[in-house]
């Protein structure tokens, strides 16, 4: 008789002629636990896991009790006093698994690979699932357990390492509790923590089982449990990423995906979530599809028969009473973000409640300085204390944002532990700040201004052009924000200041829509509030200006009620003598009637602004208003006129003292419109000879100009016959303008079929490509 379970099952299966693989597609045993156990890795097999060996070999009675008895002898036994009974559960067995598991395939099937590939003789495994409070770390990795518990037949153990306690447990209890879990006679496990931590390395190389430390506080607690050489595995849980432990796997875990929100709660209340689909999407939402607020919602609503998913929807939607909604029993989401809250420094948490009051979705370190008036480097240390409790989540290199709930739970301890006057005082500072960053940014692209004045110190990058284009579109919403909370205070020369900072920026960023018409809105009603009657035209130029840009597309009506405002505006600028609002006020009125198209009156509005920007001086208008002219005079099919409007144009810019941002804009706008009129009078040639040494200008000034110097080539190439090249320029076109989506869907479709009328290119050997 063979007396151990690895040669026995060996030659049981080379007795049946039958490969490692095909025992394993007959019993349902995967190839890498068949393997383990004949080469004595996993010694004891479960029963079940013994007996689909047996059925697949179609061994006899006799063969069938040897095999069983060789798996039960191979099965870790207690010694000594402390040994245990027959069926006598072992000491921190894992907690009870969920029924309704739901989600979390990628992190199980690493976890289940780390436990499958364990070698026998190499280092252990050490796998570290972290992530905030309420995302089902102990469930997932005990699911994970349950899947590996053939692989691991020496035990699977368990200790809650109380790491969000105001004492957490210490490493050497902690080794005490393992070290009787693996069977040592207590009397036999030494005094001194280093000695503990050498047993526990000295039973864990012979044996194959799995380690579960739960919430775990820091390094320092779990670097003495963790085993050296061996077969076994170990996955500690927190909420931190325990970074200082080396040679470790991290998983971290995320909120679920709404298909796995949606099947958790339906695994829950299942018919009641099945007849709301939407409804159970939405109180998914309003959980942010944290598990744990899941959980306590489905819970809440299947012990409450008289409740439906609308019933939970509603009274989820009350932000101020969600958290109080999404607690059950001794089981709160509230409690469980206290427990980590309470583990910050007081400068922490100081930053952890004031961030509730970020206006945005996503922000960076420099508002969390101007919120607790610390340095920029004082407040990226404490993100990163927030990060690393999951109290907060990196976005990419330096941005950060809150977990709905949990931004929730910041607002509850920012009204509960700061009074109103300070709460209202790191609002206007973060307000200001946002409006002054937001002005100093926006000055780079108006001509009078551009690079900050010397000396001006910024929290954030403002040295060049494109340093303030980013901060100004990343941080898009947050200063939006500030420009409201100055409107609301009645901070009319703020709110008037930053409009006017933003005029060219506006105009380089039209696909901003409704945030210009909002702006100028803003900046239009708070300078009727002060006492300069041309600043309030200029503002309601610039709100006219938005509408436009943002109504343009919806058709007749809207436009009409754009010229009409313009045109208003005209009238009283004209009864205040104010010239340059009438010229700005006019060639509004002209851009709607171009568009309508009525353009005859848009030729006369660009003619009557052209004079009287000409008559004021005003060089910059007058620049818009010459173009218009060409436009329409274009439109109207006179391209001769068009283009002698045009070139008379570049002759001004050159001649005319501007400052170079609004002359470099008039400049491109103008080479590109003399092509666009070279092309419709067919002169080809010219066309090219004004798009190519323009194509290489605007390589600098962004997408627009460079799709549209490529496509006047492309269409100039077309025109003399040179396929190949009006092809590549097309294309090139073409993939820009769907990048930056720029052009109306209808101007790309047009431009893709003068690409396919092209036909296809043709290979170099004469075959069509």
């Amino acid at each position: 008789m063979v007396n151990s379970f690895g040669p026995l099952l060996r030659s049981l299966r080379q007795a049946a002629h039958l490969t490692i693989e095909e025992l394993s597609h007959a019993s349902g045993v995967s190839v890498r636990a068949i393997g383990d156990m004949e080469r004595g890795i996993s010694r004891g097999p479960q029963r079940r896991t013994v007996q689909a060996l047996a059925d697949a070999l179609r061994l006899d009675e006799e063969q069938r009790a040897e095999l069983a008895e060789a798996a039960r002898a191979g099965r870790p036994r207690s010694s000594g006093p402390g040994e245990e009974r027959a069926g006598r559960p072992r000491l921190y067995e894992l907690p009870r698994g969920l029924g309704d598991f739901v989600g979390r395939e990628a992190e199980l099937e690493l976890l289940c690979e780390q436990g499958w590939a364990a070698p026998a003789d190499g280092p252990t495994p050490v796998v570290v699932v972290h992530g905030q409070a309420g995302l089902g770390k102990t469930a997932c990795v005990v699911r994970a357990a349950e899947l590996l518990r053939e692989v691991f037949p020496d035990g699977q153990f368990y200790v809650d390492l109380r790491g969000v306690d105001a004492e957490p447990m210490p490493a050497a209890e902690a080794l005490h509790r393992l070290l009787r879990a693996l069977g040592l006679d207590p009397r036999a496990i030494a005094e001194e923590e280093q000695e503990r931590a050498s047993q526990l390395r000295a039973l864990m190389a012979e044996r194959r089982c799995l380690l579960v430390l739960d919430n775990a506080a820091d390094e320092a607690q779990v670097r003495p449990l963790l085993p050296g050489p061996g077969a076994g595995m170990v996955v500690v849980t927190s909420r931190r990423t325990l970074g200082g432990l080396e040679g470790v796997t991290r998983i971290a875990l995320a909120p679920f995906s709404p298909r796995e929100s949606a099947q958790l709660l339906q695994a829950i209340v299942r018919d009641a979530a099945d007849r709301a689909a939407g409804e159970t999407a939405q109180v998914a939402g309003l959980c942010g599809h944290l598990p744990l607020a899941l959980r306590i919602a489905g819970t809440r609503l299947a012990s409450r028969p008289g409740w439906t998913m609308r019933h939970l929807a509603e009274r989820l939607s009350d932000a101020d009473r969600r958290l109080a909604n999404l607690a059950v029993g001794d089981v709160g989401v509230e409690a469980a973000f206290a427990l980590s809250y309470a583990l910050l420094s007081s400068r922490a948490k100081a930053t952890f409640r004031r961030l509730a009051l970020v206006p945005a979705v996503d922000f960076a370190a420099p508002i969390a300085a101007v919120l607790t008036q610390s340095e920029v480097f004082a407040a990226e240390d404490q993100l990163d204390d927030l990060v690393e409790l999951g109290l907060l989540q990196h976005e990419g290199a330096d941005r950060y944002r809150f977990h709905d709930l949990i931004r929730l739970y910041a607002s509850h301890r920012l009204r509960e532990e700061e009074p109103a006057e300070a709460r209202a005082a790191a609002e206007r500072r973060m307000a200001d700040w946002l409006l002054e960053t937001a002005t100093v940014a926006g000055r780079w692209f108006e001509p009078d201004h551009g690079a900050p004045p010397p000396g001006y110190e910024s929290m954030v990058p403002l040295a060049t052009q494109e340093e303030a284009r980013a901060w100004l579109e990343v941080e898009r919403d947050t200063w939006l924000a500030g420009l409201r909370m100055a409107a609301a205070a009645d901070r009319h020369e703020q709110v008037a200041g930053l409009g006017e900072a933003m005029r060219w920026f506006a105009a380089y960023t039209p696909h901003w829509l409704g945030d210009w018409l909002e702006v100028f809105g803003l900046t239009r009603a708070a300078a009727a509030r002060l006492s300069d009657r041309r600043r309030e035209l200029w503002h309601m130029n610039r709100h006219v200006w938005a509408f436009l840009a943002a109504y343009s597309r919806r058709g007749e009506a809207a436009l009409r009620e754009g010229a009409e405002r313009a045109m208003e505006v005209y009238r009283l600028a004209e009864s205040l003598g104010a010239v340059r609002e009438q010229a700005d006020a006019v060639c509004n009125a002209a851009e709607a009637w171009r568009a309508l198209p009525d353009v005859d009156q848009a030729l006369w509005a660009y003619t009557r602004g052209r004079e009287l920007a000409e008559a004021a001086g005003y060089h910059q208008t007058y620049y818009w208003a010459s173009g218009g002219v060409a436009i329409a005079l274009a439109r109207l099919g006179r391209q001769e006129e068009a283009i002698e409007e045009y070139r008379s144009l570049l002759r001004s810019i050159d001649e005319q003292p501007v400052v170079s941002a609004a002359a470099q804009h008039s400049r491109l706008f103008a080479l590109g419109g003399l092509a666009g009129a070279l092309l419709a009078a067919q002169r080809w040639q010219e066309a090219i000879e004004v798009a190519e040494p323009a194509l290489a200008e605007t390589m600098e000034q962004g997408s627009i100009w460079t799709m549209n110097m490529r496509l006047a080539l492309g269409r100039a190439y077309a025109g003399l016959g040179a396929t190949g090249e009006a092809r590549e320029y097309l294309t090139r076109s073409i993939e820009l303008a769907e990048k930056h989506k720029t052009w109306t869907p209808r101007s790309l479709e047009q431009v893709k079929a003068e690409l396919a009328a092209l036909g296809r290119p043709e290979a170099a050997d004469g075959t069509v490509g």
